[in-house]
């Protein structure tokens, strides 16, 4: 565990180069003896428009929300982890009894009129796939405004034999034809949600349209180890020893490798062995490098989900008509 002083000094060197957006994450960054020191000063270093805060929220007590509830300056987010609109879909991944502790925590938040504050992040699994418009609507009612999806990556546990498993193509293809059809499912998901499926179908997010944050989103390990992306933990792409030495130094010593790997995720778009033939290549460019590195361990790859885009590139629909810019069924 990093020192306070040594998180402060850090943070404050970020924001001496520009950086507009902090992500506090763990392990439970509620456990570190200095939360509070740092996230007061994440939220007042000048420059930063947003400090977000990773928490499972079972730790969070009347206090902790009266302290969130004052902080000053950058917007504060607690983003929290839901895996399912019931507890057995929750608990099967975070453990027994953590849907309602997390939701017992989520609701002091709720209470204390921090629901604006508030983003779900939900790991699509397929035990879990079909809960996604449940789950919307339970966030709606209780007043959460956002929530995002991201697709279980096959790495750790997920790599093992009795782990968890991605969604199929067939659940991504069943979504999308809800979200055309389901007419109440599509505003909620218009105003809080954001799933790749449904971005995919509306053509809004792509690799081939430049959506990697590759570098411009680095992640500090708690060890000092700084990489290009929380997906791309790749020993030859990081920097090390941050806790020991000024960030500056580490950014001048990471730009020859750091600009390599832009080439090389520049280069993915056209050159990767085994997805020139593939009709949609123009559409995904091989998808994300990070998620590709995460679950093969290497560079020049596809990214793992290739079927599930396929699922949706496939999808045969007829466009929707709009109605204030939003796709209706009338």
């Amino acid at each position: 565990m990093a020192p306070t002083e040594t998180i402060l000094r850090l943070i404050s060197e970020f924001a001496g180069i520009g950086t507009e957006r902090f992500i506090i994450t763990g392990g439970e960054p509620l456990t570190h003896p200095g939360w509070r020191e740092i996230l007061s000063a994440a939220c007042t270093l000048p420059g930063v428009r947003e400090v977000r805060l990773q928490t499972n929220a079972i730790l969070l007590t009347p206090d902790h929300v009266t302290f969130f509830s004052e902080l000053k300056g950058a917007a504060f987010i607690i983003q929290t982890s839901l895996e399912g609109a019931q507890a057995a879909a929750h608990d099967q991944i975070r453990g027994n009894g953590s849907f309602d502790q997390t939701w017992r925590g989520l609701n002091r938040l709720i209470d204390a009129g921090m629901a604006h504050q508030i983003c779900i992040a939900f790991t699509e699994m397929r035990h879990n796939f079909e809960q996604i418009p449940d789950v919307l609507e339970m966030l709606d009612v209780a007043g959460i405004s956002r929530c995002v999806t991201g697709t279980l990556v096959a790495t750790g546990r997920a790599a093992q034999a009795n782990g968890p498993t991605p969604p199929t193509p067939a659940q991504y293809s069943a979504l999308l034809a809800r979200y055309e059809k389901d007419a109440a499912f599509r505003e909620r998901y218009h105003r809080i949600g954001n799933i790749a499926a449904i971005e995919w179908l509306l053509e809004r997010c792509d690799a081939a349209a430049t959506c990697c944050a590759l570098i411009e989103t680095p992640y500090l390990s708690a060890t000092g180890e700084l990489y290009p992306c929380v997906l791309l933990p790749a020993v030859d792409y990081a920097a090390t020893g941050l806790h020991h030495r000024p960030l500056d130094a580490a950014l001048s010593e990471m730009i020859d490798s750091w600009a390599r790997l832009q080439k090389i995720s520049r280069s993915r778009l056209t050159e990767l062995s085994g997805c020139s033939d593939c009709p949609h290549y123009g559409r995904c460019g091989a998808g994300c490098m990070g998620r590709a590195f995460a679950a093969g361990g290497s560079l020049n790859l596809p990214e793992d989900r290739c079927a599930l885009r396929k699922a949706v590139y496939r999808h045969n629909s007829t466009p929707l008509p709009t109605i204030n810019g939003l796709p209706s069924t009338g």
